[in-house]
């Protein structure tokens, strides 16, 4: 206090106080929510400043698969965030790391349900939606607790399809039935998704032989708009090139499969149907990532001449046999694709 009994303002108040909004918001950009909320009691414009749609546009939520005193509060956050700043999502990506037991799995389930049913009565802006890696197909995922979770997976993309352009659910792994079932919903009373942007990378079990079915076939034709399709090569067959060049030649730019050993990759395509795909989608470019698929014979019943490649990845090159060599798969792709080629060893 001064003399007269008032209190001495510190000489730095001044300078936060008439900070330009643009620089407080960038501040409030790199703290984490604790230390956000914290921020927001100091005063009335930081408070408001808290409820700035650009900070709460981007959210990656990560779910431990383990348990832990550490991780329990993991839950009830995303739940706190959802119901709290949920409206001002546009882009959202939902991570669960190698969840221990069924315990867990309920948890997660229980806790999408609540985050899901939150996000579709609030939002009406979400842009992008990408969970992966979920793995249903292991043991720990009960059935009840994956057919709650599909469940409402499946409404909330009813809901909100129209406003989504891009959707990530790499690594599910589901059956045919389910996995179509998923994918339907975001055509939900309109007989088409506008979705840009797709993967189903290792969505479907690794044994099925997709290629085959005529429900996924007809699933992918109510896509109309597709930029980027990234898939697995055990989806790939004739009806699915006519598809794409029928309904997304005008858009489809991108094109990413990868190709396991233990996934179903034996099926003949017709270079005419690559030919007539390429020609109709003047700007595609076909990206491969080969896992554990080194011998000649085979890629070469993939990759065929017809197909716009922009690059092919041959990874995980390790095998047991002391005398396989990898120089005659090379000597024999290296011609063609000398430019595009990739090999990693592990």
């Amino acid at each position: 206090m001064d003399e007269e009994g008032q209190l001495i303002q510190p000489r730095d108040q001044s300078c936060w106080a008439t900070l330009p909004d643009v620089c407080l918001r960038r501040i409030f950009w790199w703290l984490g929510d604790k230390d956000r909320s914290r921020a927001a009691l100091v005063c009335r414009r930081w408070n408001q400043m808290m409820y700035s749609a650009d900070l709460w546009r981007y959210r990656t939520i990560t779910f431990s698969g383990r348990p832990s005193r550490v991780h329990a509060s993991e839950f009830e956050s995303a739940l706190w965030y959802v119901k709290k700043f949920g409206s001002y999502l546009e882009h959202l990506e939902i991570k669960f790391l190698n969840p221990y037991n069924a315990v867990l799995t309920k948890k997660f389930q229980v806790t999408m349900q609540g985050l899901l049913l939150c996000l579709g009565k609030r939002n009406n802006r979400l842009k992008s939606l990408s969970i992966q890696h979920l793995e249903l197909d292991r043991l720990v995922w009960r059935n009840s607790i994956r057919s709650l979770f599909l469940k409402s997976l499946s409404s909330f993309l009813k809901k909100m399809g129209q406003h989504l352009d891009y959707l990530n659910l790499k690594g599910a792994r589901l059956t045919v039935e389910q996995g179509c079932h998923i994918l339907n919903s975001l055509s939900y009373l309109r007989k088409e998704s506008m979705v840009s942007g797709l993967n189903i990378e290792d969505y479907f079990s690794h044994h099925l032989a997709v290629y085959s079915s005529p429900q996924f076939n007809k699933t992918m034709a109510t896509f109309r708009s597709l930029v980027s399709l990234t898939l697995s090569y055990n989806c790939i067959s004739d009806e699915l090139l006519e598809n794409l060049c029928e309904n997304n030649a005008g858009t489809l730019w991108t094109l990413n499969i990868k190709c396991h050993i233990r996934d179903p990759h034996g099926q003949v395509i017709w270079g005419m149907s690559w030919a007539k795909l390429a020609r109709s989608a003047t700007h595609l470019k076909v990206n491969f990532f080969f896992e554990q698929v080194m011998k000649y014979e085979r890629l070469a019943r993939i990759l065929l001449q017809e197909i716009p490649v922009r690059s092919i990845s041959l990874r995980n090159c390790s095998f047991r046999d002391p005398d396989w060599s990898m120089r005659p798969t090379l000597t024999d792709l290296l011609p063609t694709f000398r430019h595009t080629l990739q090999v990693g060893m592990s």
